[in-house]
């Protein structure tokens, strides 16, 4: 086993590519990632200088949006493309509200899924399951899914910081349609995607030429079309914005924080 695999990670990991989960990962402090994520994270901070704050960004919108549904009284969270679950996760942050709130992590980087199964091994409340957003009946039909979700009642699907890896030839609303059709009223769909506000024209291109070397290249998609991958969900307010501007905490500066895309979170109605 190589030296940076520090006998955490499988022996096959294909140490040569590096991930958008453990980039992700690297930005946020974490430590399970390789150098060549952490080589391809700092190439990107090169390229576009502020873009791990975007990370940061992303991750306070996610905590924000688990806040808003479990006060809300939705227990139930399905966590697709969830990386590995560091300090401040949707486990956490839905228990400060509720308890017993339960969580599915759905990741298919080996090593995400590995570590979160190592993290969470006595948590009984949460799950892993190791699959593909582009396979929602296998999300659906695992086994860790029907123990922990109860689709009779609403349930919060969470897809932030994800769908910009799914290329349009993948269909991604028709996906997101299928993961969330056994979903009942009342049940929310959270998003988060990268977009044209991530700076220059140039700076985009730039980024999304550099996602080329990685195991899932991005695409970058308006916000028109961010907000129909919401489908039949209806956005809350202030709808699909700015990623920093999704409900922001009442003490948080607009300097702390750089658009890298735009959230949203939106709820199923009465058919």
């Amino acid at each position: 086993m190589a030296d940076d695999q520090r006998g955490w990670a499988p022996s096959d990991i294909d140490l040569n590519t590096a991930t958008l989960a453990r980039i992700y990962d690297y930005m946020l402090g974490g430590a399970h990632n390789f150098a060549v994520d952490r080589e391809f994270a700092e190439r990107i901070e090169a390229t576009v200088p502020g873009s791990a704050r975007t990370a940061w960004a992303n991750r306070a919108f996610l905590r924000r949006a688990v806040q808003f549904c479990a006060a809300r009284g939705i227990d139930q969270f399905l966590d697709i493309g969830s990386g590995i679950p560091t300090e401040g996760n949707v486990h956490q942050v839905a228990r400060a509200v509720n308890p017993h709130a339960r969580v599915v992590y759905v990741d298919l980087d080996p090593v995400a899924v590995m570590q979160s199964r190592a993290i969470l091994a006595d948590d009984e409340l949460s799950g892993v399951v190791n699959a593909d957003l582009r396979d929602p009946e296998a999300i659906l039909a695992d086994p860790t899914t029907q123990r922990l979700i109860d689709f009779d009642r609403p349930v919060a699907v969470l897809v932030v910081a994800i769908l910009h890896a799914i290329p349009d030839a993948d269909r991604p609303s028709e996906l997101l349609a299928m993961l969330t059709a056994p979903s009942v009223p009342g049940s929310h769909l959270v998003i988060s995607h990268f977009s044209t506000n991530y700076g220059t024209a140039d700076e985009v291109k730039a980024l999304l030429e550099l996602s080329r070397d990685t195991t899932t290249p991005m695409v970058v998609r308006d916000p028109a079309e961010i907000r129909a991958l919401f489908g039949e969900f209806v956005p809350v307010e202030p709808g699909v914005v700015p990623i920093h501007e999704w409900q922001p905490d009442p003490d948080s500066s607009p300097g702390e924080a750089r658009s890298s895309g735009y959230a949203g979170v939106a709820r199923k109605g009465d058919s």
